[in-house]
């Protein structure tokens, strides 16, 4: 192969790790405050509680 045809592979994984190494960076978590986590999982136990009683 062609030495450009190996530069240009070169550039395009640089490119794809580049931009995977920059969103890994820019990523936040998300803060959840400790009553919104509480209701969430209040949620979820009710949600399983009428999945289990409509298997029955």
């Amino acid at each position: 192969m062609p030495w450009y045809i190996w530069l240009l592979i070169a550039l395009v994984l640089g490119s794809i790790v580049g931009s995977l190494l920059l969103l890994r960076d820019t990523a936040d978590k998300m803060p959840i405050s400790k009553d919104k986590l509480e209701l969430m999982r209040q949620r979820n136990a009710e949600l399983e509680a009428q999945e289990r009683q409509q298997e029955k």
